[in-house]
């Protein structure tokens, strides 16, 4: 019957220990050490085992819990860097207000964001003082439920494995004693006698069986004990999480109103409130009702000099050289006698003119007559000089050559407009049969210019009129000269200051009589 009883216990506890292999952690902390094989049950080493485990649990949560504490930590430390980026007051002298403007607002940016900084160091000490020494605390309990378990069921496991021991030797020397019975009964002694050993092994195995229950009701206790224990555990941990989750909710919710309090005093901030404040204590901003500047109405000396007014200007086709094609273009006529030709009428677009004519120096052909087809006239260069610059300065002539430059109008009347007041500033001008008078500002221009008028050069007995030319050649006949001397440049009424040169031109401007020079267009 106790044989039985023990194997049952052996079977029931074998299934169990089947069920899961012993780790090397329950081998090496074995509960009974001696006289037991590894392979043999021992209850007490299951619960150890499941304990060690909630130990290497418990501790993971320890190192998870301290990492969290280090994050917000370092979380408090990044904001109080933070922090300190705002300096204020504003060092930028009188430019910010220094109450009710921004500067108000910055100062609660910096010192919310030491207060964002606080809340978090907050949090990482509670998770260190308190779920972190919790866990702790609880991870210290279950090394002593451990401890336990070995002294308790320990202490009652070796005592049932030497108890069994000793069942099965005096089991043994019954079956001795029993075969010496029957082979030789002259030679049982009294303590061989089978009876006695029959009482001597009930005796033991009723040992045996008590040890084994008293071991039996010690791992039911202890398995009871580790249930509440176990359930202990879980609430510790629970309790540690929901003391986190309380205060980091906490915390989350005061920084979140921290940062919506920043948002409020932002947007109360009116954004023309700073610029409005500014602009009353400077005493250096424009007024916005000040008028902007026009060139057109700047003084400046010479600005209404005569020299600087055009003469004529308008739009004229040119014949060109090579293609033998006429091209519009926008010319000025000067009272310094050049005819200039411009891409374009716009003022902004004239910087320099693409052809220029110096008409003192030209020969003006006769314009076409009114049953003409076209409406143009002819300019041409003299042998002693050039009719044209380009980039505004004289180009020597190459060749002894002349060359002829044809304009068109577009009607009669402009076309004779612009003949008469080229007509003033030639050199020699052909006699047409009919003239159109040109008086009033035009000829104004040219006298303040300097030049000579038909009627002065009439009265100079130098002069040649076309009674006095008749008996010249055909050439002659066509042609009369608007200066007294061909060969040079038409006479100015008041010569320039610092000019040591003929008629108001400097010396190294006067041209040479014996120098030619050639157009070029």
């Amino acid at each position: 019957m106790f044989n039985n009883e023990a194997a049952s216990i052996s079977r029931a506890t074998s299934i169990s220990r089947a069920s899961k292999q012993g780790s090397t952690v329950s081998r090496n902390q074995s509960l009974i050490k001696k006289n037991v094989a590894p392979q043999d049950l021992r209850p007490s080493d299951i619960l150890i085992e499941r304990f060690v485990a909630w130990k290497v649990i418990v501790k993971q949560l320890v190192a998870y819990f301290e990492g969290i504490a280090d994050i917000e930590n370092n979380i408090a430390k990044e904001y109080t860097k933070l922090g300190a980026v705002i300096q204020v007051p504003f060092r930028s002298g009188n430019q910010f207000l220094g109450e009710g403007g921004l500067q108000d607002i910055y100062y609660n940016i910096r010192d919310k964001t030491r207060t964002i900084a606080d809340q978090h160091a907050n949090l990482g000490r509670t998770i260190d003082s308190s779920i972190v020494q919790h866990l702790q605390k609880l991870r210290s309990e279950i090394k002593a439920h451990i401890k336990n378990v070995q002294n308790d069921t320990g202490k009652l496991a070796t005592s049932v494995a030497k108890e069994r021991e000793l069942s099965t030797k005096m089991i043994g020397e019954l079956a001795t004693n029993i075969s010496i019975f029957k082979n030789t009964p002259m030679s049982v002694t009294n303590k061989s006698d089978p009876y006695i050993a029959n009482m001597n092994v009930a005796r033991q195995l009723q040992k045996q069986v008590h040890e084994e229950n008293a071991l039996q009701k010690s791992i039911i206790i202890m398995q009871q004990n580790s249930a509440h224990f176990e359930e202990g555990i879980v609430r510790a941990i629970q309790s540690a999480w929901q003391t986190y989750d309380e205060w980091q909710s906490r915390m989350s919710g005061s920084v979140q109103d921290t940062w919506h309090t920043l948002g409020i005093n932002m947007a109360s901030l009116a954004p023309d409130r700073e610029w409005i404040s500014f602009s009353a204590r400077s005493d250096h901003l424009l007024d916005p009702e000040t008028p902007l500047r026009n060139p057109e109405t700047i003084q400046y000396p010479s600005k209404e000099d005569p020299s600087v007014i055009a003469v004529h200007t308008g739009h004229l086709e040119r014949k060109k050289r090579f293609t033998r094609t006429y091209r519009e273009a926008y010319y000025v006529l000067t009272p310094a006698g050049f005819l200039h030709e411009y891409g374009s009428s716009d003022p902004t677009h004239m910087h320099a003119p693409v052809f220029s004519l110096f008409l003192p120096a030209c020969t003006l052909g006769p314009p076409s007559t009114t049953s003409g087809k076209s409406h143009k006239f002819h300019i041409e260069g003299r042998k002693d000089g050039t009719g044209t610059t380009k980039s505004g300065s004289f180009k020597l002539p190459m060749s002894g050559g002349q060359h002829a430059w044809s304009f068109r109008a577009r009607s009669r009347e402009d076309m004779m407009e612009w003949w008469n007041d080229i007509r003033m500033l030639c050199a020699r001008y052909l006699v047409a049969s009919e003239q159109m008078d040109r008086g009033g500002p035009v000829e104004a221009a040219v006298r303040s210019a300097g030049y000579v008028s038909d009627e002065e050069e009439e009265e100079d007995d130098e002069g040649s009129s076309i009674e006095e030319e008749e008996q010249d050649d055909e050439d002659d006949d066509l042609y009369q000269d608007a200066v007294v001397d061909e060969e040079v440049p038409p006479s100015y009424s008041h010569p320039a200051k610092n000019s040591d040169g003929q008629n108001g031109y400097a010396v190294s401007m006067s041209p040479p009589h014996h120098a030619r020079r050639t157009p070029s267009n």
